[in-house]
């Protein structure tokens, strides 16, 4: 099991980077780099790249909608050639909220889309002559451009042409395509005692389609971490705080995928509450309204026996890099703690 953080937003990401450095001599293994609707994520691996010597720098996600598939590739070419093929690339959908209300670009197909620029990146990292027909017609075919366009492949040689692939994925469909094309899964709201009934069957879908080369599917799960008491009640609330952002506000009314899945796992009621009372501007209460049972399944909260008995969980629901948000007055020596509870 590796261990791997998010590396938060800041306003001043130069600072926030390096906390990565202590954090990689502790023993961390990834660090994901978040892009919302805030600094680019590219501009800052590019920095942990020359900060840092063995930490996997991952984007945590990159929305699929606001660059084409080839300069994603491109990018995640760059970013593995600065950091010495230490480069994840972690795809996601995002949301219409997000894709439409900040990038202008319609929220359509996520599925389609995100497969066909998986294919696209394995092809450029290849250096093949790239041609691809769908929703990406490479080259542009005449009557949509000038007819003028050529397949071309990559200039440079990749420093690795299987760059790992990882996709934030939710829904049943998405989840079957993730097990079944990418080398890695974020899930979001997953409770490990839920992971065989709520994503078990998509799963084993995708996973029966999977090609022998790309190895076991990875995954992530874990939550936010304290082991000392004087930070357990601190660490409650920065989880109510999160979790009731995702599953109250980070989509509209029925369009809310966080709050879909963590109704799909048992929480039906709580999921509209928690939805209402967000969506109304009442956030506390929203945050209250998460029952105490999620709380304890999705976080790492608690003395170190009892956080050694979560992990334990998590391993056995499949999670192969253990995510975690420390809340701590010393995070390096707390991770160099849980690096040795997992190795």
């Amino acid at each position: 099991m590796l261990l791997s953080t998010q590396l938060q937003y800041s306003e001043d990401p130069a600072r926030t980077a390096g906390s990565v450095v202590a954090m990689e001599q502790a023993g961390l293994d990834v660090v994901w780099v978040a892009e919302a609707y805030s600094f680019d994520a590219v501009s800052l691996m590019g920095y942990l790249a020359a900060r840092t010597s063995r930490v996997q720098i991952g984007s945590g996600i990159l929305p699929i909608y606001s660059r084409t598939p080839t300069l994603t590739a491109m990018t995640a070419a760059g970013v593995d050639a600065l950091s010495d093929g230490r480069a994840i690339l972690g795809l996601g959908a995002s949301g219409p909220q997000v894709i439409e209300g900040f990038h202008g670009v319609p929220y359509d197909k996520p599925i389609a889309r995100t497969r066909e620029i998986i294919e696209i990146c394995r092809k450029v990292w290849r250096r093949e002559r790239l041609t691809n027909d769908g929703i990406y017609p490479i080259p542009l075919p005449e009557g949509r451009g000038t007819g003028l366009g050529k397949p071309l492949k990559l200039i440079n040689h990749p420093r690795r042409e299987d760059i790992p692939i990882w996709v934030a994925a939710l829904g049943e469909k998405n989840v079957e395509m993730t097990a079944e094309l990418a080398n890695g899964w974020l899930p979001h709201v997953m409770l490990p005692e839920k992971m065989r009934e709520v994503f078990g069957p998509a799963l084993d879908a995708g996973l029966a389609k999977r090609a022998p080369e790309l190895g076991p599917l990875q995954i992530t799960g874990g939550g936010i971490l304290a082991v000392d008491e004087e930070m357990f009640e601190p660490a409650r609330r920065l989880a109510r705080g999160m979790y009731a952002l995702y599953i109250g506000g980070m989509g509209a009314r029925g369009r809310n995928f966080y709050n879909t899945v963590f109704a799909r796992q048992g929480y039906a009621d709580a999921a509209r509450l928690v939805q209402d009372l967000y969506l109304e501007g009442r956030k506390e209460e929203a945050a209250a309204a998460l029952p105490d049972d999620f709380i304890d399944k999705v976080t790492l909260i608690g003395p170190p026996s009892y956080v050694r008995e979560r992990i334990d969980v998590l391993r056995g629901a499949g999670v192969t890099h253990l995510h975690v948000s420390p809340v701590s007055a010393d995070v390096p020596s707390l991770l160099t703690r849980v690096k040795e509870w997992i190795s």
